[in-house]
């Protein structure tokens, strides 16, 4: 079997972002085992997993994605969508968004389909970014996330992360955010 397609047959990796966050392994006969880590670790085992070159899938039955940190921007990888792989070794970071789930493929066809969803998610953004006035941008971004997550899910994305996936500074997305925080700074 080709070696590109066993690594789709490997056992499925889930990672939750709870209070006192855990990663399970699921193997493919269901059996699992839990190892408590911290949020750092969390994110760190998440890149670990893209800078190998595994393909993986965000979870297309959970509310979740997960936003890949690149060198000179973001991109948003949501349920349905894969992850990792070749297109994903050069990634500095990545951040979970809402419980995140990870999955491995469990066929060539999936992973296509994966492939594909990925290209829509990274559409959406290219739609977003087409707008010319940045606060537009983060005020798109922000109702694309808060019709999909919960406000608390949503407010925990950095200021950063949002400003890296639709090509703006940070500081118009705190503008856009918390107006009346800047305006405060401002007097």
């Amino acid at each position: 079997m080709d070696s590109r397609i066993q690594s789709y047959y490997q056992p499925a990796l889930l990672l939750a972002q709870t209070p006192c966050s855990s990663i399970g392994i699921t193997d493919s006969c269901g059996s699992s085992s839990m190892t408590h880590i911290n949020e750092s670790q969390n994110a760190s085992e998440i890149l670990q997993l893209l800078h190998n070159g595994q393909v993986l899938m965000v979870n297309s039955r959970r509310r979740n994605g997960l936003i890949v940190i690149k060198r000179f921007h973001a991109e948003f990888a949501g349920p349905g969508a894969a992850v990792g792989g070749f297109y994903d070794r050069d990634c500095q970071a990545a951040i979970p968004v809402g419980n995140l789930s990870l999955v491995t493929p469990e066929s060539h066809e999936d992973c296509q389909k994966a492939y594909l969803i990925r290209r829509q998610w990274i559409r959406l953004m290219k739609q977003i970014t087409e707008k010319t006035v940045p606060q537009q941008r983060v005020q798109k971004i922000l109702e694309q996330f808060e019709q999909y997550f919960d406000t608390e899910t949503v407010n925990r994305v950095s200021d950063e992360a949002f400003a890296l996936l639709v090509g703006i500074l940070p500081q118009t997305v705190a503008m856009v955010r918390r107006p009346s925080s800047i305006e405060r700074r401002r007097i």
